[in-house]
C-alpha cells in the first residue's frame, strides 16, 4: 500500500458552533435498549445478564458457541506521549468504531476499559470517550457501572486480611493447636480437609489419606506459613487517590498484642487481581491464578501464595461476576464491551482478553486500545496481552494532535483552569517542527513490532493547514501508512470516515508482527531492552534492593516472564519533566515485584507511584446533583 495524505471536508471549525459539554452530550442521547444492541451484535438473549436497560453482562458461554466463527480484524489505538493538553485515545476509539459501524455499515465494536474513580474524581475525566464519540450512559460508565472495581477491592483486601491474620495467629499457637483448627475433627471423628489444604498437601508431597498420620515435621509444614513480614509485597487498595494511604503503620491496636508493621495502599485498579481480570481467559483460569499470587516468602526463602494462604477460593468468588465485561453502547448505538480496568500506573493494555476474543467471534472489525503512549501500554499489550492471548492486531492506530507536539517542541507550560498560550492555538511552525521528533519515535516502535501504522491527527479550530500538512508529511516519512485528520470529537463517526477507510485498508496488509524479546533472557537483559530500544536510555541502574529481587526472583523461576515496567506515562524517559525525545538518561529501577498470577514482573522506574494523589483542585470540585431533576452535574 503506497502512503497516502488524507485530505478531507472538514465539519467543523472556526465556523462551527462550541461542542457542548460531554455529560451535556451524554444525558441528552437517545439509547436503545441494550437487549437490541446485543442482538444487533450477534448475541442472543440466554447470552445476557441485564442490568436495567442499557447494560448487560454478556455470558462467556458465547464463545463456546462461536468457537469455529472466524475472527474479524483487530486494531490497536495507542497515541504519542501524553500531555496535559490531552491526545484523545479513547474518544478515537469510540470515534472509529461509529465510523466503522454506522458510517460504513460493518458490524463493529470497541472494547475500552472501565475507569477508575479514584482519577474521575481526583485528576482527570473519565473514560467514555468525549464530545459526539462518547460511551453510554456515561455516567455509569465512570461510576460504579456493574460494580466490578468494587469486587478487586474486596478481593484484594480480603487477601491482605489473610496474610496478617495468619502471621498473627502462627506467631501464637504450638503446630498442634494450628493442625487442629486448620484440620478440624468433624462428627465422625474425621479430619475436615479444605480443598486449599488438599493442594498444599499435593505441593509439598504429603500424598497421606489420613492427615492424623503425619509426622510432626510434616504437621508444621502444612499448618505453619512462616511467612516473614519483610517479605511482604502484598497491600491494600483503595479506589480513590489518597496519597496519605501510600505507607501507613498496621497492627497499633491493643487486640494486635504488638503485632505491627509498615505498609500501604495502591489504587484499586493498580491491583493484581485486575491484571489477572484482564489477562485470564475464563473462570478457570481466573481461579488458577490467582491461586499463583505470590503474597511474599517464608523465612527460608520459599514462595506464599493465595493457595497456601487457603484464600485462593474465596477470592474467586468474589470475583465470579467480574469475568462476565459489559455491553454499552455509543452516542450512534454502536456495541461497546467495557471490561477490566485501566491498571493505573502499569497500563498493559485496558479492555480485556475475554472481551476482545467475544467480540472478534460477533464483529467484522474490533477497536481496542493501550493506555498512555505507545512506549507504555503499545509495548506491554504486545509483550504481554498478546504473547498470553495469541491475538495480534491488525493495524495500530497512533493518536497525535498539534498542541501536544507543541508541548513536546518546548511549548509553554499549560496550567489548569488557565487559557491556553497562544502558541498553542495560532499557527506555529517552528515550535511544532520541534516536537515532531515524538510522534516519530513512536512511529519507530510500531515499525519494531511489524505491525502497520495509521496516524489519526485530532484537530482543534486552532490548527492551521500548514501545520497540518507538516505533521501529514513526518508521518509519512517516519513509516505510516497514512496520516489522517480526524475530526470525530465535533462530528462522532461522520468526522472519523476517511480514518477508518484509512485503517482498513492498513489492516488488509499482512502483519509482521515481532515480540520485542525472547522470554529466555535473562530478568535484566529484558529490562535493558525496553529502556534502550522502546525508551532510548543508554543504560539502566538497579538499585541493591532491586538487584535482591532479581536473585531471588531468578533462584524461584520467574525470571522466564514478561517485564510490566511502571514508569510516568509522560515523558518516554522515567522523568516526566523530560518531554520530546530525551537523549542520555539512564533508567533507575529501585524495585521489582512478582505478579505471578497476572504472569509478569514489573519493575519501578524512577519515582513512579501505584497510588496517585489529588491536586490542588481535584475533579470532585465540579460533580454535583442537580436537586430539582436529580442528575449528574460537572462529571467528564
Amino acid at each position: 500500500m503506497t502512503p497516502r495524505i488524507v485530505e478531507r471536508e472538514r465539519f467543523s471549525g472556526p465556523e462551527a458552533p462550541p461542542t457542548p459539554s460531554d455529560l451535556d452530550i451524554a444525558q441528552g442521547a437517545e439509547l436503545l435498549p441494550i437487549a437490541h444492541i446485543a442482538e444487533q451484535l450477534g448475541l442472543r438473549p440466554d447470552e445476557l445478564e441485564l442490568y436495567g436497560s442499557h447494560k448487560a453482562k454478556v455470558h462467556l458461554e458465547v464463545l463456546d458457541r462461536l468457537r469455529g466463527a472466524p475472527d474479524g480484524k483487530y486494531i490497536l489505538v495507542t497515541a504519542i506521549t501524553p500531555t496535559p493538553l490531552g491526545e484523545g485515545k479513547t474518544t478515537t476509539a469510540v470515534g472509529l468504531s461509529q465510523a466503522l459501524g454506522r458510517h460504513l455499515g460493518l458490524r463493529a465494536c470497541a472494547c475500552i476499559r472501565q475507569p477508575s474513580q479514584g482519577p474521575t474524581f481526583g485528576i482527570k475525566g473519565g473514560g467514555a470517550g468525549g464530545g459526539y464519540s462518547q460511551v453510554v450512559p456515561m455516567e455509569d460508565l465512570n461510576l460504579h457501572l456493574t460494580g466490578d472495581i468494587h469486587a478487586v477491592t474486596a478481593a484484594n483486601n480480603l487477601l491482605a486480611a489473610a496474610i496478617d491474620t495468619r502471621i498473627f495467629h502462627e506467631t501464637r499457637q504450638t503446630d498442634d493447636q494450628l493442625f487442629d483448627r486448620l484440620l478440624p475433627v468433624d462428627s465422625s471423628r474425621a479430619r475436615s480437609v479444605a480443598a486449599s489444604l488438599r493442594r498444599r498437601m499435593e505441593r509439598l508431597g504429603l500424598q497421606l489419606s489420613d492427615p492424623d498420620e503425619l509426622s510432626p515435621e510434616d504437621r508444621s509444614r502444612l499448618v505453619r506459613l512462616d511467612i516473614d513480614p519483610a517479605s511482604i509485597t502484598w497491600q491494600r487498595v483503595i479506589d480513590t487517590n489518597d496519597r496519605f494511604l501510600r505507607v501507613v503503620a498496621i497492627g497499633a491496636g491493643a487486640e494486635e498484642q504488638g503485632f505491627a508493621r509498615q505498609t500501604g495502599f495502591d489504587i484499586s485498579v493498580a491491583s493484581e487481581l485486575m491484571a489477572i481480570l484482564a489477562l485470564a481467559d475464563g473462570l478457570t483460569d481466573l481461579r488458577e491464578r490467582i491461586g499463583r499470587i505470590v503474597v511474599g516468602l517464608s523465612r527460608s526463602g520459599e514462595p506464599v501464595t493465595a493457595e497456601d494462604l487457603g484464600v485462593a477460593g474465596a477470592l474467586a468468588v468474589l470475583m465470579k461476576d467480574t469475568v462476565k465485561p459489559t455491553l454499552l453502547q455509543t452516542l450512534e448505538q454502536t456495541p461497546v464491551l467495557v471490561h477490566a480496568g485501566p491498571f493505573a500506573n502499569i497500563a498493559h493494555g485496558n479492555s480485556s482478553i475475554i472481551a476482545d476474543r467475544i467480540a472478534l467471534k460477533l464483529s467484522d472489525v474490533v477497536v481496542t486500545e493501550a493506555g498512555f503512549g505507545a512506549d507504555v501500554g503499545m509495548e506491554k499489550f504486545f509483550d504481554i496481552k498478546c504473547r498470553t492471548s495469541g491475538l495480534v492486531p491488525n493495524a495500530v492506530v497512533l493518536v497525535t494532535t498539534i498542541r501536544a507536539l507543541k508541548m513536546h517542541g518546548g511549548g509553554p507550560k499549560v496550567t489548569s483552569g488557565q487559557s491556553l498560550d497562544p502558541a498553542y492555538t495560532a499557527e506555529n511552525l517552528e515550535l511544532l517542527r520541534r516536537g515532531l521528533p515524538n510522534l516519530e519515535h513512536h512511529l519507530g516502535l510500531i515499525r519494531l513490532f511489524g505491525v502497520p501504522a495509521v496516524v489519526a491527527i485530532n484537530t482543534f479550530s486552532g490548527d492551521s493547514g500548514a501545520e497540518i500538512a507538516l505533521v501529514q508529511q513526518a508521518a509519512l516519512r517516519a513509516g505510516a501508512r497514512a496520516a489522517v485528520v480526524s475530526t470525530h470529537f465535533a462530528d462522532g463517526g461522520r468526522g472519523a470516515v476517511d480514518l477508518a477507510r484509512a485503517v482498513l485498508e492498513a489492516a488488509k496488509e499482512p502483519a509482521e508482527f515481532r515480540f520485542l524479546y525472547p522470554l529466555d533472557a535473562s530478568i535484566e537483559k529484558k529490562i535493558e531492552t525496553i529502556c534502550t530500544q522502546i525508551y532510548g536510555a543508554d543504560g539502566v541502574d538497579y538499585s541493591p534492593h532491586a538487584q535482591d529481587q532479581i536473585e531471588t526472583y531468578t533462584r524461584l523461576g520467574y525470571d522466564r516472564l514478561p517485564i510490566c515496567l511502571a514508569k510516568t506515562p509522560l515523558s518516554l524517559s522515567h522523568d516526566p519533566e523530560l518531554k520530546g525525545v530525551p537523549k542520555g538518561f539512564r533508567v533507575p529501577i529501585r524495585e521489582v515485584r512478582a505478579a505471578v498470577g497476572a504472569g509478569y514482573l514489573y519493575p519501578l522506574a524512577g519515582k513512579i507511584q501505584t497510588m496517585p494523589g489529588l491536586p490542588t483542585r481535584p475533579a470532585f470540585f465540579d460533580i454535583d446533583l442537580d436537586l430539582e431533576s436529580g442528575r449528574i452535574v460537572g462529571l467528564s
